[in-house]
């Protein structure tokens, strides 16, 4: 999967997540459904998905036997990101844990889903040539 087809399949998914998530908050204007700054870990998590991509396919075409090496670092890399994230955003906003669980990591896993199904696509391409 090239890069510029990764980029429009991505940005389909998020925009399928994130009117999702808009047609939640204007449904039902008197409970806050999402937590505070939804918004900003929505895009927070699109970058790093996306940097963590081109890293990998960047380890994939360049690094050879390396490869496997540097996709495995970007995820590590995205998670340890992805934690001092979640850090920071416990110690300065106070929310209720289990929605703020259950809302950052359902985002973290389903673009960290496609980013595996993209990585395996490019990696599947390989083994068949």
């Amino acid at each position: 999967m090239s890069l510029s087809r990764f980029l429009f399949l991505f940005c389909i998914l998020a925009a399928i997540i994130g009117l999702a998530a808009f047609i939640i908050e204007i449904s039902n204007p008197e409970n806050t459904v999402l937590i505070p700054k939804y918004w900003v870990i929505f895009g927070f998590l699109m970058m790093i998905t996306i940097i963590a991509y081109v890293a990998s396919m960047f380890g994939i075409k360049n690094a050879g036997e390396n490869s496997v090496y540097i996709i495995l670092g970007s995820v590590i890399v995205k998670l340890l990101f992805c934690m001092s994230f979640v850090a920071v955003y416990l110690l300065k906003f106070k929310v209720n844990s289990v929605i703020f669980a259950t809302e950052f990591f359902s985002l973290y896993f389903l673009f960290t889903s496609f980013e595996v199904y993209a990585l395996l696509c490019n990696l599947r391409h390989q083994n068949k040539t």
